[in-house]
């Protein structure tokens, strides 16, 4: 039987460090990077990525929509991005965000979390605003397969507050919605060792959360640190007791040293470093 996401991740992030960076083929990057806006930069654009930091940093987080915009071909190049960057011994966390009911949400579950799948990642971002009991397909296919989520809690964006930071009025200890999917993520992960699987997005540039409970017994994926303006040194204040399981992503701050390989790699291990230290520190 594989051996859950979580404890997976665990082992990764202690021995790699706890970085993710993310491949992000936006246009402007390819641009900077001297590639053209097209599938042959695209598939150097990630290649290149995939070839500097898949066998040092812990987890490479592919933003899916940068190639889907390319169609069919696209996605060719995010199957072999994937492919690649697990077999060099990264986890693959897959940014689709997706979300739906029934019959559609297991269709999305199948494409990234089944273990025959062109695009198997070991986790998949999903978002629960359908309702978290939406999620279920994936979350069973996850067991199943030992993959993970992500699920959005607390977003870096600032629009997400108004949905994230409403009131339920059914909820009699009076939770927003953000503090809800936090609660769902802590039972789905109760008695996990070392850690659960089913982890929350939450951004490490929203400052003090003290009045949420992180504690849910799996991952945080917090992004924002660099280009959005957020430190490594924030994370203690932000993230509390539950700073060891944060999985700080970075993407702008690193890509943009590319497409020098040496250069991405230099990138990537200076905040792999201040992150442990900051970790360290709390």
């Amino acid at each position: 039987m594989t051996e859950p996401f979580g404890a997976r991740l665990r082992h990764a992030m202690d021995e790699r460090g706890p970085l993710c960076v993310g491949i992000d083929p936006h246009s402007a990057l390819l641009t900077a990077w001297g590639l053209n806006d097209d599938v042959a930069g695209l598939e150097r654009f990630s290649r290149t990525v995939v070839e500097a930091l898949a066998g040092r940093v812990a987890v490479l987080k592919p933003q899916s929509a940068f190639f889907e915009r390319f169609g069919s071909r696209g996605i060719a190049v995010l199957e072999k991005s994937v492919e690649e960057a697990r077999a060099a011994g990264a986890l693959v966390v897959m940014d689709a965000k997706r979300g739906d009911i029934g019959s559609t949400m297991a269709a999305y579950a199948e494409t990234f979390l089944h273990k025959d799948a062109p695009l198997f990642s070991d986790a998949l971002t999903v978002s629960p605003y359908l309702g978290y009991g939406s999620l279920k397909p994936a979350v069973d296919l996850a067991r199943e397969n030992g993959a993970g989520l992500f699920v959005l809690a607390l977003t870096s964006n600032p629009e997400g507050g108004e949905v994230q930071h409403a009131v339920r009025t059914q909820d009699a200890a009076g939770r927003d919605v953000g503090a809800t999917m936090l609660a769902h993520l802590a039972a789905e992960n109760a008695g996990e060792e070392p850690m659960g699987s089913f982890g929350a997005v939450v951004g490490a540039t929203l400052g003090d959360l003290s009045s949420y409970d992180l504690r849910i017994n799996g991952p945080l994926l917090a992004p924002g640190i660099g280009a959005q303006g957020a430190t490594p040194s924030d994370l203690p204040a932000v993230f509390g007791a539950a700073v060891r399981h944060v999985v700080p992503n970075v993407s702008r701050g690193v890509l943009r040293h590319g497409p020098d390989v040496v250069a991405l790699r230099d990138a990537s291990d200076r905040f792999a470093d201040e992150i442990r230290d900051a970790v360290e520190a709390a």
